[in-house]
């Protein structure tokens, strides 16, 4: 048996990605036949069936989605092989891939995009944007190189570092009782509407582990897709909520809802870096996560 190509393999994954011979063919820049023909060679190597076709594209056997997710594996090493070769003797000097969870990217990538530019001119980063149970999932599949997260999250295989940490402010309708409330403590809630995030945002949880003495909201509860949203449904007079300080530094709020933060602070989380253990890139991670400690003085 003859041993795959990493051509092969690159032409295998986006083709499953992709779906058609005709879309993958342009997304790797060969010609259809071309990225056929290297399938039937990868076939005829591992000695099995690995696509099917049919009327609405392609569709992976058994054996292909194996080998494709063997083959995402491989193609991440070798990748990773060359970033870490060239990350020792210049670190961020390429491509790093940064996942960032919904209720950050917007408040901290504005400030520490420019200084990640100033400090490493020749990194190209990559981001994306996601919840953390699926940014987790990236890293472990190598599709992302760090993750810019809250914590605490367990996850199993991965390593952070915290940058800072985010107290939780009540927010409320702009005419609430608690808007020049001074000694606000989370008790005086008790008796609140509290909106939340929709299930899979961890701002969720940690707003949950941080109100424990309120009843936890039913099913009937209204709940938000983002921070935004959060936000314009307590202007709306739906409910009360908690938001991230860094979320009310960055000019969320406005003239409908009242900003008030508690006495004494409470620490809803921390923004912390993500990496996979044992990552080559390890160290640029937290270079990383320096850039955004900087910025958040």
């Amino acid at each position: 048996m003859n041993l795959p190509t990493l051509r092969q393999m690159s032409f295998l994954v986006a083709l499953a990605d992709h779906r058609t011979f005709i879309a993958a063919a342009e997304a790797v820049g060969v010609t259809q036949p071309s990225l056929s023909a290297a399938i039937k060679e990868l076939e005829a190597n591992l000695q099995v069936k690995l696509v099917e076709r049919a009327r609405d594209g392609t569709r992976l056997t058994v054996a292909g989605a194996e080998t494709v997710k063997r083959a995402r594996q491989i193609l991440s090493d070798v990748m990773a092989l060359g970033e870490g070769v060239r990350g020792v003797s210049e670190p961020l000097s390429g491509s790093f891939r940064l996942g960032v969870i919904p209720t950050i990217a917007p408040f901290m990538l504005p400030r520490a995009l420019p200084e990640a530019k100033r400090r490493f001119p020749k990194l190209k980063l990559f981001l994306r944007e996601d919840i953390t149970s699926r940014l987790m999932e990236a890293l472990r599949a190598r599709e992302i190189d760090a993750a810019l997260i809250a914590l605490p999250y367990e996850a199993h295989g991965i390593d952070t570092e915290i940058i800072q940490a985010d107290e939780f402010v009540f927010v409320g309708p702009k005419d609430h009782p608690f808007s020049e409330k001074a000694d606000l403590v989370m008790s005086d809630l008790d008796q609140e509407r509290l909106l939340l995030l929709e299930d899979g945002h961890c701002l969720r949880e940690h707003a949950l582990a941080a109100c424990r003495s309120m009843a936890v909201p039913g099913e009937a509860e209204v709940r938000a897709t983002s921070l935004f949203t959060l936000v314009q449904m307590v202007a709306g007079g739906l409910g009360v909520s908690l938001i991230p300080a860094i979320s009310v530094a960055s000019g969320m709020g406005g003239a409908d809802v009242c900003i008030t933060p508690f006495n004494p602070p409470i620490i809803g989380r921390q923004i912390g870096m993500a990496w996979r253990r044992g990552s080559s890139r390890k160290d640029e991670a937290r270079a990383m996560a320096d850039v955004f400690r900087a910025v958040s003085d």
